[in-house]
């Protein structure tokens, strides 16, 4: 019988449905329950893609005696990540106080007041059987002892809560960044750090900023040798494009093979800046196909677009991808294939498991049209093996990632049906996650979740909208930005001048969560900053500004320390050093297309533009920009202080450099 999962939205809950544990949602009931029955919570915390969530439930979540051990003696709750940010970033900041390291499945236990007293990740099934015991004699033998450490850990977590010191990130600590990234990058195999490798996206976006700002040849050798990397290794999709989640190994050859919309939403972005930057064909190609893999298989019937493509296919990791030289004779044929082997690193022994490989792609090939047929074909054979499952709720912010590459992605490759993509996600997830003035976290099925829209909602959303504004003229899309972001700095604003991840008004947890690191997304804290910092140089609005600029003070502490974790509020950092830089196209027809083109290839990190007719409503940056003699025109400001107009291309050049 299904246990209470079964009346959830989630599809990491509805995963856990036929377990045998009585799982239930996170909420006031869960723990009236442990209070009535005087037993403690158990906390299991996870997403759908998550491979070691998967082993964990099919050795412990599915078994008898497992079942029969948490039913007794703890009310059972499980949270999908994803679905609830804010209740994963409390209990991750006690499992890494309390352990020294983090991850999922994290699994905590509470008390009846939501405290937590123990925590952990994965544990396999003796152990977590022999864990339950514990628990369970502590929780009647030392009642005292266990509130005690409870309370204590839910205090001096609230203490590390609390304001911070600001720290400006002005140009000179944008270059200490950049040096202190070159002292950990990898010279050997690009990137920063050993195994396992994340893609480093944010610091890449501002690697390249910075190189856009200050002419730095390291700046861009770093950013251009990592995106190289990933996309020769096996992290990047051969044959389908896009990117898993990251690389076991050092060398970007075995990923793990989860792939994260949030991950190719900022790779998009940052392969077409590197392209925007050098004009190197293979960030192009990476850019174009990573575009056309979230279209193809991340896209809802809604115009959304899902969280993730899972980890396993049934129940095996990496089995849709991974192939043998005897696989591909058998797709391509005896001469094709052992080619094919050799072109995509694939060996007798395997880079992977089991004597298989992951493809990987070190060169280019010399015969571009036996490649593209060879690599049609193998995607087709790979197509008919078993799929891995796809997490289809469309969560808000990382829609907003994508809304904000697509729309870049598609001004400036010259690919208009990613801009018509962007357009069709940003009406859906503003038209059904927008309820009554409040972002929602997430929708599935076009059916929009009760869960409230956490800081990076708002930030990245609006940022998206920004992006998409620039590209379209559309005035809607900078007017519901501006609404975002007036919601978010009445809301989730902090006494220092950054910002809080839940609402004023949100569920009240034993902490209220903020973090001002940039992990494998923006943090609300930085995201905000960003498109706060963007808006105010669409509109002219001055005291937006000086509230991005507050909410990167607050981030700075982090950013200086470890640029690896600050990697978006470093870029963002950029856009305030270098702008703002603001550019207005009036007119209409080739003279403003070929204006406009000139804008959307400057790489400067400071800029923003507008098109359309002069003045048109809504557009402060078109307000009093009439023609030049009849012919489209370009304006361009610093600083809010404007050059004269400028009818040429070149002079447009010029003016940007």
């Amino acid at each position: 019988m299904p246990n209470r999962l079964a009346r959830s939205t989630s599809p990491y809950l509805l995963q856990h449905q036929d377990n045998p544990v009585d799982w239930q949602e996170w909420g006031p009931e869960a723990f009236a329950e442990a209070r009535r029955r005087d037993v403690p919570v158990l906390l299991s915390v996870g997403y759908a893609a998550c491979h070691w969530c998967h082993v964990m439930a099919h050795e412990s979540f599915e078994d008898e005696d497992v079942a029969r051990a948490v039913n007794a003696d703890f009310v059972a709750v499980k949270v999908d990540r994803e679905e609830r940010p804010d209740i994963d970033a409390v209990y991750m900041a006690a499992t890494t106080a309390l352990t020294g390291h983090g991850g999922w499945p994290m699994t905590c236990f509470l008390t009846p007041d939501g405290d937590p007293f123990f925590a952990g990740t994965y544990f396999p099934r003796p152990q977590f059987l022999q864990l339950l015991e514990g628990v369970t004699s502590a929780w009647a033998d030392q009642r005292e002892q266990v509130l005690g450490s409870g309370a204590h850990i839910a205090e001096r977590l609230r203490e590390l809560s609390a304001p911070v010191t600001g720290h400006a990130l002005d140009a000179e600590v944008l270059e200490t960044a950049v040096t202190r990234l070159r002292g950990q990058f990898d010279h050997a195999a690009a990137g920063f750090g050993g195994a396992p490798k994340f893609p480093p996206s944010m610091v890449l976006e501002f690697l390249l900023r910075h190189h856009a700002r200050t002419g730095s040849g390291d700046a861009l050798s770093m950013a251009a040798a990592t995106c190289s990397a990933m996309a020769r290794g096996g992290m990047y999709d051969q044959l389908a494009g896009g990117f898993a989640r990251y690389s076991v190994d050092a060398r970007w050859v075995v990923p793990h093979f989860e792939k994260m919309l949030y991950d190719n939403a900022q790779l998009l972005r940052v392969y077409t800046h590197l392209w925007r930057t050098t004009g190197d064909a293979l960030a192009r190609r990476v850019a174009v196909e990573t575009a056309e893999f979230l279209l193809r298989e991340l896209r809802t019937a809604e115009g959304g677009f899902a969280s993730a493509l899972d980890a396993d296919t049934d129940g095996v990791e990496g089995l849709t991808y991974a192939w043998s030289p005897a696989q591909l004779v058998e797709v391509l044929g005896e001469d094709d294939g052992g080619r094919a082997a050799t072109l995509l690193s694939v060996t007798p022994a395997g880079t992977f498991e089991h004597g298989l490989s992951t493809l990987q792609l070190l060169e280019d090939p010399d015969d571009t049209g036996w490649w593209a047929a060879t690599r049609s074909a193998l995607l087709a054979a790979r197509q008919s093996r078993p799929q891995p499952g796809r997490d289809d709720k469309v969560v808000t912010s990382w829609n907003g990632l994508a809304v904000a590459a697509l729309a870049e992605a598609g001004t400036v490759l010259h690919e208009p049906t990613l801009v018509a993509a962007a357009q069709a996600c940003a009406a859906f997830v503003v038209s059904t996650h927008l309820v009554d003035g409040r972002l929602r976290r997430a929708s599935r099925d076009g059916a929009v979740g009760s869960a409230a829209g956490v800081a990076d909602d708002y930030g990245n959303l609006a940022e998206g909208l920004l992006a998409l504004h620039q590209a379209t003229g559309e005035v809607r899309w900078l007017e519901v930005a501006r609404e975002l972001l007036a919601t978010a700095v009445a809301r989730f604003a902090a006494p220092d001048g950054g910002f809080h991840d839940t609402s004023d008004d949100a569920e009240e947890l034993f902490t209220r969560p903020r973090s001002a690191a940039d992990n494998a997304e923006p943090s609300g804290q930085s995201a905000l900053a960003g498109a706060l910092l963007t808006c105010a140089a669409l509109t002219g609005d001055t005291a937006m500004r000086e509230r991005a600029e507050a909410a990167l003070s607050a981030s700075g502490a982090v950013a200086t320390r470890d640029p690896r974790f600050g990697g978006w509020a470093l870029a963002v950092a950029e856009a305030a050093v270098a702008g703002p830089l603001q550019v207005a196209v009036v007119g209409a027809g080739p003279e403003a297309d070929a204006l406009l083109e000139v804008v959307r290839r400057s790489p400067s990190p400071g800029l923003v533009h507008v098109h359309g007719d002069p003045d048109t409503a809504g557009i402060p940056l078109l307000e009093q920009r009439p023609l030049v003699g009849g012919r489209a025109a370009a304006y361009v400001c610093r600083g809010f202080v404007c050059d004269a107009p400028v009818t040429d291309v070149s002079a447009l050049r010029a003016a940007l450099r």
